[in-house]
């Protein structure tokens, strides 16, 4: 299992400078986001030259691009802004290959019209489920068209916001093109009733064949998102399970601040070491 960041944890003025960050953390994986390069993570356009350019910047330090980020609000009460997304979405997908990578990260959505991390009441609603299939499959058209692989995120806030939906999601798509990006932090809830290792087993003996990325970041007892390490969550259980599923990487941190980052990948190593 390897080691990964997202990217945009570090703020920098060219490609190279943020590569070069990643590099001086000791990592050589990252899931990237077009706004690194300056323009938005699914934009209308993208210029050849600029898909050379974060290529050629990351084979040059040997740095993996593990996925890209084309998440977009895939239920968006205003269909135009869904259709929007869609088409954002075809435009990155055909951008993979020349970005050295195969993998979308995407979220589920919302119907919360502002914030695509908003829980919003009408996301448990039959409607939303059903409108979410018909985008989903949309999305796999471009996925099969283009070769390239979604992998979806459970998230409370989002319509998939348990294990349990993101398994009938898998099942209703019944696609090799579908997959998971798997973060326990959003799916433990401080106070839970069940033992946190009972939601972490449940999550992976749904999703867990089907897990492509994992995510590490920690959730506090109030309920926010923290560094890896500085939260509840269980990750000697949660590295346990990513092992004992043969899971061979990347391990991706996020959800924290660059001045986070040494002590956060010190606390995974040192977890790993004792696995």
């Amino acid at each position: 299992m390897h080691l990964g960041i997202f990217a945009r944890t570090f703020a920098r003025p060219t490609i190279e400078d943020v590569f070069d960050a990643v590099r001086a953390h000791g990592l050589r994986c990252v899931q990237f986001n077009l706004s690194c390069a300056g323009v938005p993570s699914l934009p209308d356009e993208i210029a050849p030259a600029l898909i050379t350019h974060i290529r050629e910047a990351a084979q040059s330090r040997d740095i993996e691009i593990a996925a890209v980020s084309g998440t977009y609000n895939m239920i968006h009460p205003d269909q135009e802004v869904q259709q929007r997304g869609l088409r954002r979405l075809r435009t990155l997908a055909a951008a993979c290959q020349g970005l050295g990578t195969a993998i979308i990260t995407l979220c589920t959505g919302t119907r919360d019209p502002v914030d695509m991390w908003q829980w919003h009441p009408e996301n448990s609603s039959p409607q939303s489920w059903s409108d979410l299939l018909r985008a989903m499959e949309a999305a796999l058209r471009i996925a099969e068209e283009e070769q390239v692989t979604l992998a979806f995120e459970p998230e409370r806030a989002n319509v998939v916001s348990t294990a349990a939906h993101g398994h009938a999601l898998l099942a209703a798509m019944q696609s090799q093109r579908l997959k998971v990006v798997i973060d326990p932090a959003n799916l433990v809830v401080p106070g839970d009733e069940r033992p946190m290792s009972q939601v972490l087993d449940e999550a992976f003996d749904l999703l867990g064949e089907h897990i492509v990325i994992a995510h590490a970041k920690d959730r506090g007892a109030d309920d926010t998102f923290r560094a890896a390490g500085e939260g509840i969550l269980d990750f000697d259980h949660y590295l346990r399970l990513l092992q004992a599923s043969s899971f061979p990487g990347p391990l991706i941190i996020h959800g924290l601040a660059e001045a986070q980052v040494d002590t956060a990948l010190q606390f995974i190593y040192d977890k790993l070491q004792r696995r």
